[in-house]
């Protein structure tokens, strides 16, 4: 079973709050696949993700890659996972078929939009019953994290 985590976006948007997170995983050795809902979010974030920070890079690309399996950060509206990553995370409600290919899935979603509030509600039932191991942070204010549950 794969550990799920909520992030409930309140004080930063999801453009600024997703690559601090790529940090810590891209400083951890790890992997990861991003599904996004749509080809022009996807887009988006990548160019987001090439110059966020002019001191910072997070190597990555997206499903137009020409080399998908060597791509640490995979940004997709997939399902594939080519690199073999150990973390997928979800944004704009998406959901996954293959939840079982990752050691951790993290959930984001905007606490603003009360359809995403309620979806994410949704998926964390659903995943409780399924018997994954759940927690749940909501931003502070600076943009860090509190676990709440």
């Amino acid at each position: 079973m794969s550990d799920i985590s909520f992030y409930h976006l309140l004080h930063q948007p999801l453009n600024v709050a997703l690559p601090k997170l790529l940090e810590k995983v891209s400083a951890s050795g790890l992997k990861a696949v991003i599904k996004l809902g749509s080809v022009q979010h996807m887009n988006g974030m990548n160019e987001i993700l090439w110059g966020y920070a002019p001191e910072s890079f997070l190597v990555h690309d997206t499903e137009k890659s020409k080399y998908p399996a060597q791509q640490p950060i995979y940004l997709t509206t997939g399902d594939e996972n080519p690199a073999g990553a150990s973390i997928l995370i979800l944004v704009d409600n998406m959901q996954s078929d293959h939840l079982e290919e990752y050691d951790r899935c993290l959930e984001m979603f905007d606490g603003k939009d009360m359809d995403a509030v309620n979806a994410a509600r949704a998926r964390w039932k659903t995943y409780k019953a399924a018997g994954h191991e759940l927690t749940y942070w909501q931003q502070t204010e600076q943009g860090g994290w509190e676990k709440k549950a």
